[in-house]
């Protein structure tokens, strides 16, 4: 039996457990719901959008760019195409939330 896999890391915080194994397990083409609430002083915004999961990747930020290069800044980004045509990509946080969606819920928001 093989260990468990370990889960992502996101900068220099683990994402939930439950968020990396979903994140291992989706596929190009599958209809995906990201959510993240974005902080700004006391205020809070939620935001949330739909689309078509294309890929999964690290981005380095390039913010320790005068330190030593381990040191940089790495955070998961999720890469998807919007219903219209736009591709797009969300850097995950503690926050964030992804659902995998039906084809049924793309008929329901087409109208």
């Amino acid at each position: 039996m093989s260990p468990p896999p370990q889960p992502l890391r996101s900068a220099t915080r683990q994402l939930d457990p439950a968020l990396s194994d979903l994140l291992r397990r989706l596929r190009p083409g599958q209809r995906i719901r990201l959510t993240q609430t974005v902080r700004v002083g006391r205020k809070q915004w939620t935001t949330t959008t739909t689309g078509t999961f294309r890929a999964v990747r690290y981005l380095a930020t390039g913010l320790a760019t005068d330190r030593v290069p381990e040191d940089d800044i790495v955070v998961i980004t999720v890469h998807f195409t919007k219903d219209n045509g736009e591709q797009s990509s969300v850097a995950l946080d503690e926050q964030s939330r992804v659902e995998v969606l039906d084809e049924a819920s793309r008929i329901e928001n087409r109208g």
